[in-house]
């Protein structure tokens, strides 16, 4: 993940769940990376990128990722990605990447303008990341499987080229990988539709009175219809025992739309509430932050080193 700060409700349906039920039941290896380069893609000041990193650690480690199965890194501080960046854009052409739909999502919903070298080449530099440790399996949200199947592209080109080295690795999505913001568009701190995975109890309720509902649905007793309503959505995540009450409470005009959103409210912060206390741990604790830090980066680097040694033997260059 790009390191922007605190992580909201979405990152969590779209990645960070997939991520802890890899780690805890899925067999898997993980390797946690902090995209620190991969920021200044669209925001060259460099300024926060260090305290932003550590608050998405902190939301990491309150989610449940567990520093010593999965290490947590920084790209920055691990170099051989920046080499496999250079190596793999001999792989691709610009035309390629500029047909990229994610990046024309992009350009388009962030009012980009003319984008830089660095931007185009995003999901090589991201190949790089995912191939460096071998990736197999990549959790992501639906918006980002158009760069894994760059990055298989490019595994391809490499193992044709030189020799076999990399595995093409698959996307992995859960069942909610996108969850809409609170004003039912695509949840972004900059829009502000958001719920921190960090927010408080009031917080959250708060914001949930905001959320965007049936517009047919004015007043209690109107008719709703719940496959369309966002915080209906809410529900089926965070309240799925209680789906099938809130969908006929919602039709047949029982259930108001506020008393829907204060009960939603009250399971997200159910949900909310162990991450909370794992989160205050870590924030009384930035000592134990940093050696985390330290020592997945120190893991990180052994294993891209192990890989450059392969690359560089399949390409009769070391």
């Amino acid at each position: 993940m790009r390191p922007t700060g605190k992580l909201h409700l979405g990152h969590w349906t779209g990645a960070l769940e997939n991520w802890v039920a890899l780690q805890n039941d899925g067999g898997y290896s993980n390797y946690h990376l902090i995209a620190d380069y991969h920021v200044l893609t669209t925001n060259l000041d460099s300024t926060q990128i260090y305290s932003y990193s550590v608050e998405m650690i902190l939301d990491w480690l309150a989610a449940g990722i567990d520093p010593e199965r999965s290490p947590i890194f920084r790209q920055s501080q691990v170099k051989e990605h920046t080499e496999l960046h250079l190596i793999f854009s001999m792989l691709i052409t610009k035309s390629r990447l500029e047909r990229n739909p994610t990046l024309k999502e992009q350009v388009r919903d962030l009012d980009l303008g003319p984008i830089s070298y660095g931007y185009l080449g995003y999901p090589v530099l991201q190949a790089g990341d995912i191939l460096l440790y071998k990736g197999e399996v990549v959790p992501v949200g639906e918006d980002q499987l158009p760069h894994i199947e760059i990055t298989r592209e490019i595994a391809r080109e490499f193992n044709r080229q030189y020799a076999q080295v990399f595995p093409e690795p698959v996307g992995k999505l859960t069942k909610f990988a996108r969850l809409p913001g609170l004003d039912g568009k695509r949840m972004s701190k900059s829009v502000g539709n958001t719920i921190l995975l960090s927010d408080s109890s009031d917080e959250v309720k708060k914001k949930m009175k905001k959320a965007v509902t049936d517009p047919q649905k004015i007043r209690k007793g109107d008719p709703g219809r719940p496959d369309i309503c966002l915080v209906f959505m809410y529900h089926q995540k965070f309240n799925p025992a209680e789906e099938q009450e809130i969908r006929r409470g919602c039709e047949s005009g029982q259930l108001g739309c506020v008393d829907c959103k204060m009960r939603a409210a009250e399971k997200i912060n159910e949900f909310l509430n162990p991450f909370r206390e794992r989160r205050k741990h870590y924030e009384a604790k930035p000592e134990e932050v940093k050696k985390i830090l330290k020592n997945g980066e120190d893991r990180a680097r052994l294993a891209a080193q192990k890989t450059m040694t392969e690359v560089h033997q399949a390409m009769k260059m070391g």
